[in-house]
């Protein structure tokens, strides 16, 4: 075991040399955030006030989440494009179990384990169906999509009770609790990558999966651990959604893995795999967040917003290829 551990201190060194092209490109994001934010508070005098950034860390809470679920799949050389029809079908079923009887807590945990065991199953298909990411995943985005329809029989799902409403609405001081939520994710998810072996295994996998192969590693495991995380980050969004809404409509999520992506590599992951950090995602979450929030103050119409989104995805990719190279 020693041996392993010191084979893939190797490998992180190796690639640790590019790692002032790691530290530019969050630069850049972090340059990007506080450009984007004054050129808004020029423009809008209410982005600023303390009520519009709190409705913007509330805001950018849920594709935040989703994000670090995403970071650890795309940081292994995998994708995830299940995760907003996963994000549905979690609600739905939460909202399900409610409308049984359920307390809150039990309901939200049925939610949780749903999100969770569909995101275990992608792994299972690319891990031992030796299916492709992208295929793999987008199959699953068809199936937890019209699963979420089946369930809620196309209508969305009421009467979840008052013990939904904290994860949603809820407040401890003047800090929303979705907030609060995204914080400990994103603690933990920052532990779990810089400070155990799974997080060194994690960057080793998607570096060089089959130089991680012949250290010992077992990169199938690896792959499962970040794609079931990746389906329990979908659920804990889709449970602070359908507490905001007081409902779980199953078209809740539609494109969410778009944004959540977007924030992935906008924050510096490269989608090749092996080089990435959860606070690069937390950034390029909160520069979506701030352009999604600072559109609607401008009133800019939502067409138009969408072909803003799409430019800044298509930066980021050409960040993300040049760094590549």
């Amino acid at each position: 075991m020693n041996a392993i551990n010191a084979k893939v201190s190797e490998m992180i060194e190796n690639f640790k040399k590019d790692d002032w092209k790691k530290n530019l490109l969050k630069l850049q994001s972090v340059i990007g955030l506080i450009l984007i934010c004054v050129v808004l508070a020029i423009l809008t005098p209410r982005f600023l006030t303390v009520s519009n950034l709190f409705n913007v860390l509330r805001q950018t809470s849920l594709n935040a989440i989703m994000a670090v679920g995403l970071t650890f799949v795309i940081l292994t050389g995998g994708i995830d494009l299940s995760v907003g029809s996963v994000l549905a079908f979690s609600g739905v079923s939460a909202a399900t179990a409610a409308e049984m009887g359920l307390p809150a807590p039990m309901a939200i945990f049925v939610g949780l384990v749903a999100g969770s065991a569909l995101g275990f199953f992608n792994g299972i298909v690319i891990t031992k169906g030796k299916v492709p990411p992208f295929i793999a995943t987008l199959a699953m985005m068809t199936m937890a999509r019209g699963g979420a329809l089946v369930v809620s029989d196309g209508r969305p799902l009421s009467g979840l009770g008052e013990g939904f409403h904290f994860i949603g609405r809820g407040m401890v001081g003047a800090v929303p609790v979705p907030v609060i939520l995204t914080l400990i994710i994103f603690i933990v998810a920052y532990y779990i990558l810089t400070q155990t072996r799974t997080g060194r295994y994690i960057y080793a996998t998607g570096s060089n999966e089959e130089a991680a192969k012949l250290t010992g590693i077992n990169t199938d495991r690896i792959k499962l651990f970040a794609y079931t995380l990746s389906g329990f980050t979908a659920a804990l969004s889709a449970m602070i959604i359908i507490s905001r809404l007081g409902s779980a409509p199953p078209t809740a999520g539609d494109g969410a893995e778009l944004d959540a992506i977007a924030a992935v590599v906008i924050g510096g992951t490269s989608l090749a795999g092996g080089i990435g950090s959860v606070f690069g995602t937390f950034i390029g979450a909160t520069i979506i967040g701030v352009l999604n929030n600072g559109l609607n103050l401008l009133n800019v119409s939502s067409y138009y917003q969408l072909v803003v989104r799409g430019a800044v995805i298509l930066v980021a990719v050409l960040l993300d290829r040049k760094k590549a190279d």
